[in-house]
């Protein structure tokens, strides 16, 4: 009987020294599950800082038949596109046909009004048009791509002369062609973006990950003062 206590102490000792691993254990466990979190909701703050614009409506639309004169060719996307001058730099449309004889139509230049690219054109003769464009999207890079229609015009219609040479838009008062302000529009859409996102989301997420630091110190100097049965 004098022996009882033993077994009550080992079982106390046994306990006590069970209880800080598992302290330990769900302390990582919660900085993990922090960091994870954190890790996350970056991904989700800059992921649209970095998106494709995507077109939602062309007009007219690919592979219909046109009767009356468009008046102006138009690419609806899902958002913004970038026009950083105001005078649609980097962006730009060529009209041509019909496919036997093609001529080309407008001036090549294309004008943005929020997430629509524009360009104004008078077509010429019946058959079948190709439409190449070009535009900056929302996250700083170049898009485009091609699409035909078919132009039936009715007798009232008046027609558009066309040229024989592609038009080239050249930027207002310098001469440059859409090609070179593409390229440096996008370098400095791309700056402006990357600079965003390590001036903002970056701090506030440097700020949580010193927060869980502070945590883990903490807690973990508690559990090393806590006394030893």
């Amino acid at each position: 009987m004098a022996r009882s206590p033993l077994p009550e102490r080992r079982g106390t000792l046994a306990t006590g020294v069970r209880r800080r691993p598992s302290a330990i254990r769900v302390l990582g466990r919660a900085a993990l599950t922090a960091l994870v979190v954190v890790g996350a909701t970056l991904g989700a703050s800059a992921a649209p800082a970095f998106a494709h614009n995507s077109v939602v409506n062309i007009s007219p639309a690919p592979g219909s038949v046109v009767t009356e004169q468009p008046g102006a060719i138009k690419i609806t996307t899902n958002d913004n596109l970038l026009d950083l001058s105001g005078e649609g730099s980097g962006s730009a449309m060529q009209v041509s046909g019909p496919t036997d004889a093609p001529l080309y139509y407008g001036d090549g230049c294309a004008s943005v009004f929020g997430p629509t690219l524009e360009a104004e054109v008078q077509l010429g003769q019946p058959g079948e048009y190709t439409v190449v464009w070009q535009t900056v999207s929302t996250d700083g890079h170049s898009i485009s791509d091609t699409f035909t229609f078919t132009w039936q015009p009715d007798a009232s219609q008046v027609l558009g002369e066309g040229s024989a040479t592609a038009p080239t838009c050249a930027t207002s008062g310098t001469g440059t062609g859409v090609a070179d302000t593409d390229a440096a529009t996008s370098d400095a859409v791309e700056d402006s973006a990357g600079s965003a996102v390590q001036g903002s989301d970056l701090l506030w997420i440097g700020g949580a990950l010193v927060a869980i630091l502070i945590a883990i110190g903490v807690t973990l100097l508690l559990l090393r003062r806590r006394p030893t049965p």
